[in-house]
């Protein structure tokens, strides 16, 4: 095994346990982690990415994903209500307020697409 397929390899053994306790965690993204470990095992192994693809719990929205760029509605609502949540609690933070304008702007970007993205 080449040294970039091994480090593509770790980093998907570290992103998908991520992943999946981001499914359960509501401030974890777990939908794009997920996605995210899926490359980097296409890229590692055919093996642990046939694995990934073929899991029937981890597997569908990464199909989901690869054949229409679509994202699951649980997992729209998901990431706009952890991105909601952690503006909410910047704007009450000490945070300095140009920090506050970029993330804001950043989450807004980030919700723009995730919702621009048709359902799963």
């Amino acid at each position: 095994m080449t040294l970039s397929r091994t480090v593509f390899a770790c980093v998907g053994i570290v992103l998908l346990p991520v992943a999946i306790a981001g499914i359960a965690l509501p401030l974890l993204p777990g939908t794009p982690l997920l996605i995210l470990a899926a490359f980097c095992f296409a890229r590692a192994s055919p093996r642990l990415e046939a694995w990934l693809v073929d899991h029937p719990r981890l597997g569908p929205p990464i199909r989901c994903w690869r054949e229409s760029g679509a994202i699951p509605w649980s997992a729209k609502m998901a990431a706009s209500g952890a991105m909601s949540i952690s503006f909410v609690w910047m704007l009450v933070s000490s945070a300095p307020l140009a920090a506050k304008v970029v993330a804001g702007t950043i989450m807004l970007g980030a919700a723009f697409y995730i919702w621009s993205r048709p359902d799963a």
